[in-house]
């Protein structure tokens, strides 16, 4: 019996975790934290309805937070088997999941410090033990490649377009009745974005799971460097700092190497880019390590090195360097994590930068209900940040074109070419989003999809 069940990213963008079974072997594909809201946040410490012991094997999508968090939980409780992934995945998730643990500890630490928590003592989910315990389980697959993961069942990557590393996986159940396929589409990049190639088209399947977090809306057809041109413009006028709040791997990079870009063609003035993030600037040196996987379409950097190192790069590592920027005036550039503003060392950053109504706060892409960059993104006039209300007067602008998620129409063009499954499995997506994009699948196409619930469990046959 083949049987699938979704634990996370369910009528919810976060915490993605599909189980999929067939006779006594269990694979699970993604193990990602919940963020954003409380109650979806409150997940992360409720025990799995399943043994993590009883797992054979994890695969990994990409390294982002939401689809690889959880591991070190994942095998604090039990989980023994091999975790594989891309070999830049493979890289970035270690650093992804020290980093993970260091905010946990440090928040947890601020909390019991500051008393603001409503647990008593405040402790984090996982520390940096249970990350070492993970990081051996890791081994690397290259990509376009069959590897086989036990009994009837084999898997391959296949590029997503997402993220350094990134990959859908598409699984096989080698059966004596035949063989069924079954694609994961984990997060589907766009089309001509900076750094990162087209998502590769899809292979025929069986039965498709496939994200929807833009299944609803499109974004806007702007191209990515007049976006970002005249946003900086804007902000230069106004005298002050550019803080992002951005996902240390992915969104940084990108923007590193936009705005070098747009320097060298003197589309902006020269200045400062000040990178405060530990993870940010490991993350940025493997990026290096895998340039032969970037696309420079946007535009080839003169000199030699890499695309994200220059003269006005500054990486802040260490807490001193990162205090320094405090003084730093603009124009200016900073850009910290995290992305959605939940922790680490953007939060300083708004405390002292958001008050200022001569500096600019940048968004962009996805953000979750529930998370500070929401509550920016919809006009919010304070901010709760460690036990405290900071005013907002600073302007907040948006960057929708450094989403690394496809738009309604980019996830169409990518489904295109796809026979019909058996059956589509909407996950990753706000329900108005899912259920949009299940709409237009049933109208246009015909497609039989569902939108399953936590922890809902299908026979697929």
């Amino acid at each position: 019996m083949l049987r699938l069940s979704f634990h996370g990213a369910a009528e919810t963008v976060t915490g993605s975790k599909y189980l999929l079974e067939i006779d006594n072997q269990r694979v699970l594909v993604d193990c990602g934290l919940f963020q954003g809201l409380k109650e979806l946040r409150l997940r992360n410490w409720d025990p799995l309805p399943f043994d993590p012991a009883s797992v054979d094997a994890l695969l990994v999508t990409h390294a982002h937070i939401d689809h690889v968090g959880y591991i070190p939980r994942f095998v604090r409780d039990g989980f023994r088997g091999a975790i594989y992934c891309t070999p830049a995945t493979a890289e970035l998730t270690e650093i992804t999941l020290y980093d993970s643990a260091k905010c946990q500890l440090e928040d947890a630490d601020y909390a019991n410090k500051k008393g603001f928590s409503k647990h008593q003592p405040a402790l984090p989910l996982y520390d940096d033990k249970d990350v070492s315990r993970a990081i051996k389980l890791l081994q690397p697959r290259e990509r376009n490649s069959w590897f086989p993961l036990g009994g009837a069942l084999f898997a391959r990557y296949i590029d997503a377009g997402h993220l350094l590393g990134s990959s859908m996986i598409q699984v096989e159940a080698r059966l004596p009745r035949g063989t069924r396929r079954i694609l994961f589409s984990g997060d589907v990049g766009r089309y001509q974005a900076p750094l990162y190639h087209d998502p590769g088209s899809p292979p025929p399947c069986d039965y498709l799971i496939c994200e929807s977090t833009y299944g609803d809306r499109d974004h806007a057809p702007e191209p990515v460097l007049e976006q970002v041109v005249r946003e900086v413009h804007d902000a230069i006028a106004r005298g002050g700092i550019m803080l992002v709040a951005s996902f240390a791997i992915g969104r940084t990079q990108q923007l590193i190497y936009l705005m070098r870009v747009l320097m060298q063609q003197r589309k902006i003035p020269e200045l400062p880019i000040y990178i405060d993030s530990p993870m940010a600037v490991d993350a940025t040196n493997i990026y290096c390590t895998y340039s032969d996987e970037h696309d420079l379409s946007e535009g080839e950097l003169r000199g030699p090195g890499c695309v994200l190192d220059g003269k006005q790069i500054h990486l802040a590592r260490s807490q001193g360097e990162s205090k320094a920027i405090n003084a730093v005036a603009g124009p200016a550039m900073i850009i910290s994590s995290s992305g959605m503003m939940t922790g680490g060392r953007i939060l300083h950053h708004l405390k002292q930068r958001l008050p200022d109504h001569r500096n600019t706060v940048f968004i962009g892409g996805y953000t979750a209900p529930g998370t500070r960059s929401r509550m920016l993104a919809d006009g919010a006039r304070f901010l709760r940040i460690h036990g405290h209300d900071v005013p907002v007067r600073a302007a907040i602008s948006k960057l929708p074109a450094l989403s690394g998620h496809a738009g309604k129409s980019e996830l169409l063009r990518w489904l295109e070419p796809l026979p019909p499954p058996k059956m589509t499995f909407l996950t990753h997506g706000e329900l108005p989003s899912s259920q949009s994009l299940a709409e237009t699948l049933t109208r246009t196409r015909g497609w039989p999809v569902i939108i399953p619930h936590h922890q809902e469990t299908v026979e697929l046959e």
